[in-house]
């Protein structure tokens, strides 16, 4: 699959995501919901439209496609996903995080309303994702709809994302830098356990075979680690007008990563075995898996 080819197609997926997310947070109440509060919703929609490449929707969504899975309800579960991820940055960017102003070229959520309002946000994105797993409407069988809500707690709870930034805030303030294992694992739960799911969700959602999933979790698991070395990489070297928030803060809070223990080329060098690696996963599935592959190479070529 061409360059342009995927963005087409990444595009593409984004706006229908965009569509889907737009139309879930809507104004009207739904059944069992009292009234949704207009300035919470505000900030709500501030977090999650308008923004981002769409990487994990589309990952989802892909990845269901590619064991024949398409429709309204494969939507709704890759905004799910898109819910927890931007629930993440609204959390993420707070004073007692990482205190940034910036995210995809705007104030960032605390910035645009107050800390407060951004809190509610993100703990409302956050429990939106889990009723959209958990909707009929998502998907017609219980089983399926449980495996994908169990999936995404563990990528994104205790021993996943929340846990990864945890590992990450105690590291800034460690006597010593972290070594590479233990940057390896910080980073496979931060970033990596939500990108994993992604990738495996769709075929939860597709009720594919065993192997199968376990085909798309191997992918998911060397693409997220790429995507973060990608980022830290970024983050050395990129421009804050391209990537649309604070570059070098890594170096400024001390963080520990690849990019610092290893040097630049090293950690090129290992981003790009790991999307090797991410595109081996999926030989099983030949040229039908072509827009994965092109994923994983996406990761280590962008710009922002």
């Amino acid at each position: 699959m061409s360059e342009r080819d995927f963005a087409a197609r990444l595009a593409a997926v984004g706006a229908q995501v965009e569509s889907s997310l737009d139309g879930l947070l809507g104004a009207g109440a739904l059944d069992g919901e009292h009234v949704r509060p207009a300035r919470l919703l505000a900030a709500m929609r501030y977090a999650a439209l308008d923004g981002g490449k769409r990487l994990r929707p589309f990952l989802f969504v892909e990845s269901a496609r590619l064991f024949g899975a398409d429709g309204p309800g494969l939507l709704r579960a890759a905004c799910a996903v898109e819910m927890i991820h931007c629930y993440s940055l609204v959390h993420d960017d707070l004073p007692a995080m990482d205190n940034d102003d910036l995210r995809r070229g705007k104030p960032t959520t605390h910035k645009a309303f107050d800390e407060a309002t951004a809190i509610l946000a993100g703990d409302s994105l956050l429990t939106y994702a889990f009723d959209m797993m958990a909707d009929p409407d998502t998907h017609p069988d219980p089983a399926v709809r449980c495996d994908l809500a169990l999936g995404l707690a563990r990528a994104s709870g205790l021993g996943g994302m929340a846990g990864g930034q945890m590992l990450d805030l105690d590291a800034e303030s460690a006597g010593e830098p972290l070594d590479q294992a233990s940057i390896i694992r910080l980073q496979a739960m931060k970033t990596g356990a939500l990108l994993r799911f992604s990738a495996e969700g769709g075929a939860i959602f597709a009720q594919a075979a065993a192997e199968e999933r376990a085909a798309l979790a191997s992918y998911g698991r060397a693409l997220g680690a790429a995507f973060q070395i990608a980022d830290d990489i970024l983050d050395a070297e990129g421009d804050e007008a391209a990537m649309g928030k604070r570059v070098a803060k890594d170096a400024d809070r001390n963080k520990g990563t690849l990019v610092a223990i290893l040097g630049l080329e090293a950690a090129r060098t290992r981003r790009d075995a790991l999307v090797e690696e991410a595109a081996a996963a999926l030989a099983r599935f030949g040229d039908r898996a072509a827009t994965l592959v092109a994923a994983a190479r996406f990761t280590a070529a962008r710009s922002s």
